[in-house]
């Protein structure tokens, strides 16, 4: 059994608190068994919380028996982390244990020390401070969560959501990740994908727009050579039109759209097919296998292979 750990700290977010527990203690394995326990830990017996007083029933040293500590964020009134608390991270760390945080959690972990050098994100509103008082963090403020291995950050409490059920996929497979989903009433990933990296399905269009049939005919021909023209021409309009109102109501171009559509075909494929990736890159349209490769690595940041041995894990 995996223990998880979520570290409570004066002034901690309900929401914040609530999501690993929620995920974690949810999880079940196909034989109706439970793969984690969940502690909650705390420096001293009784937090106070955002809006109620927790009383932890585990200290600081039983850190030490966790496989997965989870930081949640803290309320902008909380003081900085304790001493003890920071040499406890530090010492997990340094044994190898797997450290997440959920929103403002980032910040403790970059004055434990464990973000320098890396990539980490937070709550969009806060990254900007995330960044000013830790320079030596590389601050991703658009992303849902990154996962660097042995540290992960995520956004706000639902990014929060969505690195954990990441981590019950990593430590047991999509179908017991997706079963926490469910028992959570959440999808396990949300329009637009998820995974340790920026979100990459294309921006939708306001309903009733002109270009939303032009959009889903778009995603309906992804395997296609889909050109400019044949947009502009679907839409009714001229290229250059179409062009300008496509920018206007997605915030981007019609060739970065139909891009980001067909890494996301691409990471859908690899998620539940065992294609290979020539056979993946002419369903989602990139030509070729070498382009895709290209395509999908400076897009996602890892090569197809790499996004398939992290996602399409067979459960236990």
């Amino acid at each position: 059994m995996h223990t998880v750990a979520v570290l409570a700290l004066d002034h901690v977010v309900a929401a914040d608190l609530a999501t690993p527990v929620e995920v974690f203690g949810r999880a079940r394995l196909a034989d109706g068994s439970r793969p984690y326990r969940v502690m909650v830990c705390a420096p001293a017996p009784r937090v106070e919380g955002e809006a109620f007083t927790l009383i932890a029933p585990h200290g600081l040293a039983a850190l030490g028996e966790a496989g997965t500590i989870v930081v949640p964020g803290c309320s902008e009134e909380a003081p900085p982390p304790a001493p003890e608390v920071l040499d406890a991270l530090r010492a997990a760390a340094g044994a190898g244990t797997r450290i997440a945080s959920i929103c403002a959690g980032a910040f403790t972990l970059a004055a434990a020390g464990l973000l320098d050098g890396l990539r980490a994100t937070t709550h969009w509103a806060a990254a900007d401070e995330l960044a000013r008082r830790f320079p030596q963090v590389d601050v991703r403020p658009d992303v849902l969560y990154v996962d660097n291995g042995q540290i992960l950050t995520s956004a706000g409490a639902a990014a929060g959501l969505d690195l954990c059920l990441h981590l019950v996929r990593r430590d047991f497979g999509s179908a017991v990740a997706a079963m926490s989903a469910r028992l959570s009433v959440v999808p396990l990933e949300r329009e637009g994908g998820q995974a340790q990296f920026v979100p990459h399905a294309p921006p939708g269009v306001p309903r009733g727009s002109q270009l939303d049939p032009v959009l889903s005919w778009i995603e309906d021909n992804l395997a296609r050579d889909v050109t400019l023209a044949d947009m502009a021409r679907r839409g009714g309009m001229s290229g250059r039109t179409f062009s300008r109102r496509f920018r206007e109501q997605t915030g981007t171009t019609p060739v970065q759209w139909l891009l980001r559509a067909r890494v996301r075909r691409a990471q859908f494929l690899l998620e539940t097919t065992d294609e290979g990736v020539e056979r993946v890159a002419a369903r989602a349209g990139f030509g070729s296998a070498s382009a895709f490769r290209e395509r999908f690595k400076r897009v996602v940041g890892v090569t197809p292979r790499s996004y398939r041995s992290s996602f399409r894990t067979a459960a236990p």
